[in-house]
């Protein structure tokens, strides 16, 4: 009976920790996708300043989706029909709940006409970020990382 009692109260101490420990990992998942793209993001936008991706007039400079990071872009000054990745695969948001099997579908995004406070999609991807209502354990919202 007092064997029982021990590992009952073992079992209440070790189940909290080994939640928040997951619950960590997944945070830093969510830092590093959200790193990864806008590093990705950010490329290509120094791609289309320096003239290795070509755009229209108009346009803001940022790629008009996140399947196109990882689809690569055709070098716009390579003689060749070269292609440039910047990345190599779209990484998943940790803590998006739906029922999708595609990547990208799982972050929001936001266009560089929204703003911040009140960010929305359109013809190009500025941003992105969780549409998760969670809060981490910093107390900020996943969604204003």
């Amino acid at each position: 009976m007092a064997s029982l009692a021990i590992m009952g109260v073992l079992l209440l101490i070790v189940l909290p920790s080994a939640e928040v420990t997951v619950r960590r990992h997944r945070e830093a998942e969510l830092r590093m996708g959200r790193a990864q793209i806008r590093g990705a993001i950010d490329q290509y936008k120094k791609a289309v300043e320096a003239g290795k991706v070509a755009t229209k007039i108009g346009e803001s400079g940022y790629p008009p989706s996140l399947e196109m990071l990882a689809e690569g872009v055709a070098d716009a000054s390579s003689p060749t029909a070269r292609k440039i990745y910047l990345l190599r695969r779209i990484p998943a948001d940790p803590f998006y709940s739906g029922q999708t099997k595609q990547p990208e579908e799982t972050w929001a995004l936001r266009s560089y006409d929204s703003p911040p406070d009140a960010p929305e999609a359109g013809d190009d991807v500025f941003d992105v970020y969780s549409m998760s209502p969670g809060i981490g354990l910093n107390g900020v919202a996943y969604r204003d990382w």
